[in-house]
């Protein structure tokens, strides 16, 4: 365990789960309204989904994705109509957690919105929670991104393609904070950890930021990402394929005017996996 709050909150669940405990009614209904505002925030804004602005929520994402965002969100792919399902998922995962601290004992000061202005530009963003003066992120993830891509911060920032580590680094600079880490909660079982973020380089982050402030102004689009050569049993295959980075990216297509999703041009499956291709080449 990375934190102290985590042995707090399993010997909460245990006597829960024994019977030896229970929740108070003013956690009850923290928790109802906080699933509230949450309904009425996904179900009845007044904003629209595309309308573009730098918020911590995305200022660590790929300037490339920003960019399509602020000047071509009409090139977006559809969003699936489990989009609202999933958040609200999140925000009730989000919720019961922040409960759980509150009866585990640990205390711990609920979300605020904030302000990071780089130049002449002003990034807003609601934090999460803080605890012992360092600022949490509340996550919920499938089995294979707890697994994986929360395996560790080492596994996390190598494949950060939605921008958790420059979100948590904004916040904890906004607040004027430490930098805590993520609360993590596998949507498949319940189970969940800490991924502390001490490792974090927050000067090489808010650098980054910076440098995303400035290439979401540019008229032409700077990619990020290049594509990346299909391998088979160890060998090159000629193929291209789309570049992991930008795999959940709304703006593949648009960005790749020649991606075809096709069944792997080299396999001994007999049902071959699905691939993101760019290019079909020779060997």
């Amino acid at each position: 365990m990375h934190h102290r709050a985590e042995l707090a909150i399993h010997q909460y669940l245990k006597d829960a789960v024994e019977g030896k405990t229970s929740m108070s009614d003013s956690t009850i209904e923290q928790i109802t309204n906080d699933i509230k505002d949450a309904l009425y925030r996904q179900f009845s804004s007044s904003k629209k989904r595309d309308e573009f602005s730098l918020r911590m929520s995305n200022i660590g994402r790929p300037s490339c994705q920003l960019w399509f965002e602020k000047n071509h969100p009409e090139k977006a792919l559809p969003k699936p109509n489990t989009f609202i399902m999933n958040m609200m998922i999140g925000d009730v995962v989000e919720a019961i957690f922040k409960g759980l601290l509150k009866e585990s004992g640990v205390e711990y000061q609920d979300s605020e919105k904030v302000h990071l202005a780089i130049d002449d530009t002003l990034i807003s963003g609601t934090y999460d929670l803080i605890i012992d003066g360092a600022v949490d992120d509340v996550k919920s993830a499938s089995d294979w991104s707890y697994k994986s891509k929360f395996e560790s911060f080492d596994s996390l920032s190598k494949g950060d393609s939605f921008g958790y580590v420059g979100q948590l680094a904004g916040y904890a600079v906004a607040s004027d904070k430490k930098i805590g880490g993520w609360w993590v909660v596998n949507k498949t079982n319940g189970r969940f950890k800490y991924v502390p973020a001490s490792d974090t380089n927050i000067e090489k982050e808010i650098s980054k930021i910076k440098k995303t402030v400035k290439e979401v102004d540019r008229k032409e689009l700077v990619r990020c990402f290049e594509p990346e050569p299909e391998y088979f049993r160890g060998k090159p295959t000629g193929n291209m394929v789309l570049n992991k980075n930008c795999t959940f990216c709304d703006f593949r297509q648009a960005c790749w005017e020649t991606l075809e999703v096709l069944p792997a041009q080299k396999s001994s499956a007999k049902e071959p996996k699905m691939v993101q291709y760019i290019s079909i080449g020779k060997e």
